[in-house]
């Protein structure tokens, strides 16, 4: 897809130009658990000019955050857990940490700091789990049928159902991620910020633009493929009556702490 269209869906044009994807988040376009929508209506309920936003990024260089092209749904699970989940581990914690100390330091003169440090500290709350899920789970699966040459039987059915279980996690951390930009007023560092300040709002920023990516790749190209593979091998998908669209046995052994 060289020519960007109103008709396109926003994930469309991030699967064909990464590089838009950071200009989307500029723009305050949701690409990754918003990706089904059109251009056109993105632009519109964002209250854009939709003629000057498809002006703005045809002027994005079509080689802007070029990726590498995976064979198959287990080298793109190996991608995501190397990079994105990489990045998260180590980011996480940190901007905890400094979140924690800017709110102490100006949150006197910036009362807005103790809703982003509430912020930071739920975004982290919801990420963690929820990486360890996929990586002690769903993405062995993944990688299972990857390598499967016959239909592979998982305890929680047809792999549908944990999918379905990511998808709403996806949204909620989206929600959590749109609720800091706004708190934030854009990362936008007042003029009184020192260098910490400076580093956290850095930090923050590049949070939403890696998680947007990593949630992006998940529902619009991992996801789809994992089951159109799965589908492509007309085994039976019968859901045990346990787990019918919930976590089911898939997540219970995470949650044991005895």
């Amino acid at each position: 897809m060289n020519t960007i269209t109103s008709d396109s869906t926003l994930a469309e044009l991030v699967i064909a130009r990464p590089g838009l994807a950071r200009r989307f988040d500029e723009l305050g376009l949701d690409y990754c658990c918003g990706g089904a929508s059109t251009l056109a209506d993105a632009a519109d309920a964002a209250g854009l000019d939709v003629a000057e936003t498809l002006a703005d990024l045809e002027r994005v260089p079509t080689t802007a955050g070029s990726e590498p092209h995976w064979s198959d749904v287990g080298e793109l699970v190996d991608w995501i857990e190397a990079t994105h989940h990489a990045f998260l581990h180590d980011s996480l914690p940190r901007l905890t940490m400094l979140a924690d100390k800017v709110a102490g330091v100006h949150r006197v003169n910036h009362p807005e700091l103790t809703e982003v440090a509430i912020l930071v500290h739920e975004i982290r709350a919801d990420l963690e789990p929820h990486l360890r899920k996929e990586e002690m789970v769903l993405f062995p699966m993944v990688r299972e049928l990857a390598a499967a040459v016959s239909a592979p039987t998982f305890q929680c059915g047809t792999l549908a159902n944990p999918i379905r279980v990511m998808l709403s996690e996806h949204d909620s951390v989206g929600d959590l991620l749109a609720r800091l930009r706004s708190a934030t007023r854009g990362y936008v560092v007042p003029e009184d910020g020192c260098g910490s300040y400076h580093a956290l709002y850095a930090g923050l920023a590049e949070l939403e633009a890696d998680t947007h990516r990593h949630v992006h790749l998940e529902n619009n190209v991992l996801f789809p493929a994992v089951l159109a593979a799965e589908d492509g091998f007309a085994a039976d998908t019968t859901v045990p009556a346990d787990d019918q669209g919930g976590e089911g046995p898939c997540w219970a052994h995470l949650f044991d702490e005895s």
